[in-house]
């Protein structure tokens, strides 16, 4: 029989903010009529390997319903070490541990390294997930901004010495950002690595785009700057790369870390998904991962196109948008008559107009960059995002026109 007891929450519960892009999957479930997903960050059912992932699957018996190493079924570990090979990064198997996707990556680094009170540098904007792991447990944001190279490194001494204690972690994105898309230029990098030697920071570095650079010049990851570094915890996933259902990530950390990362997981899940790691390594012992990113790259190249061409067709120089070479985002900034309107309170009306987006303030730790939102290129055709973009731009000129303020805010094709 229902009671007016409340069951008592622990104080930790207030720093549990959740995620805007997450509760978009449900959101969009609901919805009746056809709405171009320009919201979550995820390849397209069309561009996932589903053939090969099935046959991988078929083909995992012995074993696959046991327990499995919490450091990660063997087969699987070795795999990643000739992924890492390939890439031309330096590693070891008493560095990884497989992790259930990379959300469960970031979990453990903030778990380790972050208590209540800790200061935590973070991109700005940011991934949301990232940050809001960060707050669960009890860290203090503080914002870096963003340009066209990345986190913008050189303002951070500064940010620190006003804040008056050194962080205990940076967080960093630093392939094709999510969401800006831009990437964290090598000088800053090894600036990087520079300030957290002398704070005696951990750069958490979450890379789930790297291999999907369609145009310009590699960037050293850190690991190739500093093979090694007690001081980096990186962050992988195969949610990108593969498929997001997957649920299949790993950490590639310092051993006394992956020792500590260990117990930390055993409290958690005891281990990942014994049957996905299988079938994940068959997948990538079959030599199908090379042949599939060498299939998704053009594609996404072609698709991040044609969403820089519709929106300078449709707004003008009424928005702003980054440029990535890589990825699954833009980033774009509404920018004159436009830039007065609130994109969380766009949404609603772009959503029944048949487009769905994030807004910015979704990125940010204190609800700013409220004339900004984030758009996924990677998960709809260019006709699609075509559409997408001619529905978006109807949106903005029918809010602007309820302002009084109509007549050209989004422009026409042919400018």
């Amino acid at each position: 029989m229902p009671t007016a007891i409340a069951p008592p929450l622990a104080h930790r519960e207030r720093l549990l903010i959740g995620s805007v892009i997450d509760a978009s999957t449900g959101l969009l479930a609901e919805q009746r009529h056809d709405i171009v997903r320009f919201a979550m960050g995820a390849p397209s059912e069309d561009l996932m390997p589903i053939a090969q992932l099935d046959a991988a699957f078929d083909g995992v018996r012995s074993g696959r319903y046991d327990y499995g190493e919490t450091e990660g079924e063997p087969v699987l570990r070795e795999q990643i070490l000739r992924l890492s090979e390939a890439r031309g990064i330096a590693t070891s198997d008493e560095r990884l541990l497989v992790t259930t996707g990379g959300m469960q990556g970031l979990d453990l680094a903030f778990k380790i390294f972050v208590g209540p009170g800790d200061l935590v540098v973070v991109e700005a904007p940011t991934y949301s997930n990232g940050s809001a792991t960060a707050l669960s447990y009890g860290a203090e944001l503080l914002p870096v901004p963003v340009d066209d190279a990345g986190m913008i490194v050189d303002a951070l001494p500064d940010l620190v010495a006003r804040a008056g204690r050194a962080p205990r972690a940076i967080y960093t994105i630093p392939n094709f950002q999510n969401p800006t898309g831009v990437t964290l230029s090598r000088d800053r990098r090894e600036r990087l690595l520079e300030l957290a030697e002398r704070w005696g920071s951990v750069i958490i570095d979450d890379d789930p785009y790297g291999p999907l650079r369609f145009a310009g010049e590699a960037v050293p990851d850190f690991s190739a700057i500093a093979p090694g570094h007690p001081l980096v915890f990186q962050v992988r996933t195969f949610s990108k790369m593969i498929a997001p259902g997957l649920r299949t990530g790993w950490i590639d950390v310092d051993p006394e870390v992956r020792r500590v990362a260990v117990r930390a997981k055993q409290a958690m899940d005891t281990c990942s998904s014994v049957p996905v790691q299988h079938a994940v390594a068959d997948y990538l012992a079959s030599g199908h991962l090379g042949t599939h990113l060498d299939r998704l790259r053009p594609i996404y190249r072609e698709r991040k196109l044609a969403m820089i061409d519709a929106l300078d067709r449709r707004f003008g120089d009424r928005v702003r948008t980054t440029d990535p070479d890589g990825g699954f985002f833009l980033w774009a900034t509404l920018q004159g008559d436009a830039a007065e309107l609130d994109t969380e309170e766009l949404f609603p009306r772009a959503l029944g107009d048949g487009v769905a987006y994030i807004p910015g303030p979704a990125f940010t730790s204190d609800g700013t960059m409220r004339n900004a939102l984030r758009l996924c290129f990677a998960t709809s055709s260019p006709e699609r995002i075509e559409d997408g973009v001619a529905r978006l731009a109807g949106a903005v000129e029918a809010e602007l026109a309820a302002r009084g303020r109509g007549a050209g805010a989004a422009r026409t094709e042919g400018r």
